[in-house]
């Protein structure tokens, strides 16, 4: 038997009526986080091992560093591929087949002889893996409402965040005792668990109908059309939408000021303080940390706070938090450690608003409109690097992280003013 949400969403009755749908709700909550998270660890997991990978498949350096943008670039774009093929089919019945495709891509990944192959096979591992974190935020947006669903984001960007952070200390362990096959064999392992899991546990959530209050950017049933050019309805009512305006510009300028800290912080560390490898990997960590923390509380944050003001706030204090870092850097250590642990607990508190804004505001085109921010947030940190590499060389620390604040307040501003 199956009963209904408030949502209007379709779940299965729980046999053993002891089990609230609260409590089975959390459990589904941080399998979603965990999945979401397995999957993003292939982004980084073997990146210890590219040197070691150049060797034994005896390739440039260059064709090994591609196998890293490919999967990366399979992932942006099939979230806008697929945001309104989850909407129109149902989250669990696309986020199967991709966990399926992921599996037997990663295999191949593991059983790869050439760096031919191993490129093929990272470009169908992104396809799949594009899959995971648009079905979980989705169906987070689905499950949750208000106030819970707002924490319940908060706390999948936490579980989400630890990847980044732990997977290139997981790639080095085990691909210093089994080399890169046993690290696509791990990557290969836990995806198999999480596949098995997901069909035990997960159910379907798409909404029946949706509720009145979340009808603004909705059409009528009478008036919407199929195919292609419902699609592109669909993307219209998105970018048109205030809240879809800001949300976008919001993630770009989030997502790209992260990642031009990963990027050239090991740059200032070792121009300016001439600190080791091992020293200057401490500082990212401590950025990833504060992050966690960040985005954990921010759940806390947005039940107090309305998330247009959240937002605004997060974004001006992100762009505070910047310009005291380009004040402090040249200072000393612990001056750079001060205000990088500020810039990454405010960008965890800033991360889980827009995506809650997002689902909050669209419901029939729930996960289309988490597809292009998705899209939009890979584009922020494709962006980081080709920047930086213009504005570093010209101007230094100051243009670098001024640029940055720059467009990181500007987001605030336009979420104050919309």
């Amino acid at each position: 038997m199956k009963s209904q949400t408030p949502n209007g969403l379709s779940l299965p009755t729980a046999s053993n009526a002891s089990t609230s749908p609260s409590s089975r709700n959390r459990r589904l909550l941080f399998l979603l986080g965990l999945s979401a998270a397995i999957v993003s660890l292939a982004q980084s997991l073997y990146v210890p091992l590219l040197p070691d990978l150049q060797r034994q498949l005896h390739t440039s350096l260059a064709l090994v560093n591609l196998t890293v943008t490919v999967f990366t670039i399979a992932m942006a774009v099939m979230q806008v591929v697929l945001g309104p093929v989850v909407d129109r089919n149902g989250r669990k019945t696309v986020l199967i087949p991709g966990l399926i495709l992921y599996v037997a891509a990663t295999i191949g990944c593991m059983l790869s002889g050439s760096i031919e192959i191993l490129l093929t096979f990272r470009v169908f591992q992104g396809i799949g893996a594009s899959v995971v974190p648009l079905v979980a935020a989705t169906m987070i947006g689905d499950l949750f409402e208000g106030k819970e669903r707002a924490e319940s984001m908060a706390t999948y960007q936490m579980i989400l965040g630890i990847s980044p952070a732990l997977g290139p200390l997981i790639g080095g362990f085990i691909g210093q005792a089994f080399g890169y096959t046993g690290v696509f064999g791990f990557a290969a392992g836990t995806s198999i668990l999480i596949l098995v899991l997901s069909l035990l546990m997960l159910p379907e959530t798409r909404p029946v109908s949706a509720p009145d209050t979340d009808r603004r950017n909705e059409v009528p049933d009478s008036t919407r059309k199929s195919g292609t050019s419902g699609i592109f309805r669909s993307f219209g009512r998105i970018f048109r939408s205030k809240t879809g305006a800001v949300a976008l510009l919001g993630g770009f300028a989030l997502y790209n000021v992260i990642y031009t800290l990963i990027v050239f912080l090991p740059v200032i560390l070792e121009t300016h303080y001439s600190l080791n490898i091992a020293q200057i990997g401490l500082y990212p960590l401590l950025f990833m940390a504060l992050s966690l923390v960040g985005s954990r509380l921010s759940g806390k944050l947005q039940s107090r706070m309305e998330a247009r003001r959240v937002l605004t706030l997060t974004a001006t204090l992100n762009g505070f938090s910047l310009i005291l870092f380009l004040f402090a850097a040249p200072l000393s250590l612990i001056a750079l450690a001060a205000t990088l642990a500020l810039t990454g607990f405010v960008s965890g508190l800033m991360m889980p608003v827009l995506p809650t804004m997002l689902s909050a505001e669209f419901v029939q085109e729930r996960a289309t409109a988490i597809g292009v921010y998705n899209f939009v947030r890979y584009l922020g940190m494709a962006a980081a690097p080709m920047i930086g590499s213009l504005l570093y060389p010209a101007g230094g620390i100051p243009l670098l992280i001024g640029v940055a604040a720059a467009v990181i307040a500007f987001s605030g501003f336009a979420a104050a003013r919309r």
